[in-house]
């Protein structure tokens, strides 16, 4: 599998008469190639004055959900996006639509074990771990579990891809 995000476009006058007649296009170029690309591949056709198109296959898009006539402009942009951040685009947006994309990097807080550990890790990067001993407690009794919790209802979110892969966001 190539890991570059790509879509077979497929040629409709083609494929309705029975030919499959198609092109595997790589998406990491800009929406107007894509375009010309198709051009090229519809003028090939076996079929004579083809024009009409559709995304009958992609890859490389993390579990991104391509449609058959998604806009060549969304799936260039969501390519980008996937080159530039990884699956953690991808995850994103699993929690948010794709209007929020130019919210992701201010939303992103990282990939995470667990809840807990991202919790934990919380309590110590805003200082809360070091005040609670500076205070004479031990903070080896702080039930991370529940702290996670409360964080998890009221600000974050979080997409668990499995393996201890788990993908965090704030919510405001």
């Amino acid at each position: 599998m190539n890991d570059t995000p790509r879509i077979y476009v497929a040629d409709l006058s083609a494929y309705n008469n029975g030919h499959l007649h198609g092109e595997w296009i790589d998406c990491d170029i800009d929406a107007d190639e894509v375009r010309e690309q198709i051009k090229t591949m519809l003028a090939a056709s076996p079929m004579p004055d083809a024009e009409e198109w559709a995304i009958h296959d992609y890859e490389g898009f993390h579990g991104i959900t391509i449609s058959e006539y998604e806009s060549l402009d969304r799936v260039v942009e969501l390519a980008e996006k996937l080159e530039e951040h990884g699956e953690a685009f991808a995850a994103f947006l699993d929690c948010y639509s794709f209007e929020d994309i130019d919210d992701f990097e201010d939303r992103y807080r990282g990939c995470y074990k667990s809840k807990e550990d991202f919790a934990e890790e919380r309590y110590e990067e805003d200082g809360t771990t070091k005040r609670i001993e500076e205070a004479g407690l031990k903070s080896c009794y702080i039930d991370f579990e529940m702290v996670a919790r409360d964080m998890f209802i009221s600000g974050y979110s979080g997409i668990d891809r499995g393996h201890e892969t788990l993908y965090v966001f704030s919510d405001y």
